[in-house]
């Protein structure tokens, strides 16, 4: 007999009137990614958060990724001062292009 696991739903969500993307589990707000616009038509994220109770499950990995391809799609640049969203820019770099070439030294990229 095998057991099957389900594993809860997560979303991300574009909150472009309080400037972040959401990530929810099961409808219940786990955590948040908060960025600014620039007139540089980039998105500066500054801050990123995940709720202590959904901590080490991959959330921020999720929200971070979803909220980078949604400023692809957007035609935006991306400036990453908070240091999960770089972290993550890092590790994988299908998304060091966001980050414009003459930043990138700034942010160690």
């Amino acid at each position: 007999m095998t057991l099957h696991v389900q594993q809860p739903s997560t979303q991300v969500i574009h909150q472009p009137e309080q400037h972040r993307f959401a990530i929810m589990v099961e409808a219940q707000s786990a955590g948040f990614a908060e960025y600014r616009e620039t007139g540089a038509h980039a998105r500066a994220f500054t801050h990123t958060e995940i709720d202590e109770s959904f901590q080490g499950q991959g959330l921020a990995k999720q929200l971070v990724s979803e909220a980078l391809d949604l400023t692809r799609e957007q035609g935006l640049t991306v400036l990453p001062y908070c240091p999960l969203v770089r972290s993550f820019i890092a590790k994988h770099s299908e998304y060091l292009q966001l980050v414009p070439a003459e930043r990138r030294h700034e942010f160690g990229l």
